[in-house]
């Protein structure tokens, strides 16, 4: 078994933890909707981070043998896998729109699968490395920053997601650059990669948790698996020296096929989009509102509600 083909088959089982892991984090969010970022008290919350754990050491395993270019758009397959898996276990089916965008994410993908050299990637100066982490962790913080003004929960999602993609993208960089640079043994200068990329990690699942907050499953997860790649691809392509086959026109047809991917990734979005709020219930007179936080302020005029705030 190739090296490439390895990476493949890791990524797919990572794709379907995520995928669980995504689930369960949106049914957490649904239920527990004050606690934003990490509710402890929830033993399914620990088995989403157990979940999101196990899908972490296998991406690390795939990126150990593939390239960013291969493994991280093949991260995209988690919406793919996220449609049967909440159909079956929490009775959410997806309709036609739907199932159309996973077909397109699934031909982008393998456009990508075929156009990607397993070439051995460049490695990162270590001053690089500084002035990519507090980048990072600038633009990370800056988009938290940014989704704190929003009064709608889907600006916020959008926001949040964004941000937590970015940090997941920014930790499979950095391990992508431990790998390569791993000799015999831990190398001093590698500890404070490793640090980064713990922080990324876990900034990336309290922030990726508070986007389901409000915003259902569909369009958190879907911005996530979009930013994730396209953050660790642009840095892939530009720092690592990955490039794809047949020159600029095997680029170009890449850079095609990872259109067709997005939008299959915009179709997915919407038709879940459209579901729920078709599946959500209408108010009648003499019916109080849900207290869903912020979705709740923007249909009553109470002014009394508590404004967002960090919980």
């Amino acid at each position: 078994m190739s090296a490439l083909v390895l990476a493949v088959l890791l990524s797919l089982v990572a794709a379907v933890a995520y995928a669980a892991a995504a689930i369960v984090q949106e049914r957490v969010a649904a239920s527990a909707p004050s606690s934003a970022y990490a509710p402890v008290r929830r033993p399914a919350w620990w088995g989403s981070v157990g979940l999101n754990g196990l899908g972490a050491t296998l991406h690390v395993a795939a990126l150990a043998f593939g390239p960013l270019t291969l493994v991280q758009p093949m991260g995209a397959l988690t919406i793919v896998f996220a449609l049967p898996m909440s159909a079956v276990f929490v009775r959410r089916r997806a309709g036609a729109a739907a199932w159309r965008g996973a077909v397109m994410a699934t031909v982008g993908l393998a456009g990508l699968l075929v156009l990607t050299r397993g070439a051995d990637s460049d490695v990162l100066a270590p001053q690089s490395r500084l002035i990519l982490v507090a980048a990072g962790y600038g633009a990370v913080a800056a988009l938290f920053l940014a989704s704190r003004a929003p009064r709608r929960a889907a600006t916020r999602s959008v926001l949040l997601a964004t941000a937590a993609g970015a940090a997941f993208g920014l930790a499979s960089v950095f391990t992508k650059s431990v790998a390569e640079d791993w000799n015999a043994g831990l190398p001093l200068r590698e500890v404070p990669i490793l640090f980064a990329i713990a922080g990324f990690a876990c900034a990336g699942l309290l922030l990726s948790q508070a986007s389901y907050r409000g915003a259902g499953l569909a369009a958190p997860l879907a911005t996530v698996t979009v930013v994730n790649p396209v953050v660790a691809a642009a840095i892939g392509l530009t720092l690592f020296g990955e490039s794809f086959r047949y020159g600029t026109a095997g680029t170009a047809i890449a850079l095609g096929c990872g259109a067709v991917a997005a939008g299959g990734l915009v179709l997915l979005t919407t038709e879940r989009l459209a579901a729920t709020r078709h599946d959500k219930p209408v108010l009648t007179a003499g019916t109080p509102p849900r207290p869903d936080g912020d979705e709740r302020r923007e249909d009553t005029p109470d002014q009394t509600a508590t404004p967002p705030a960090l919980r």
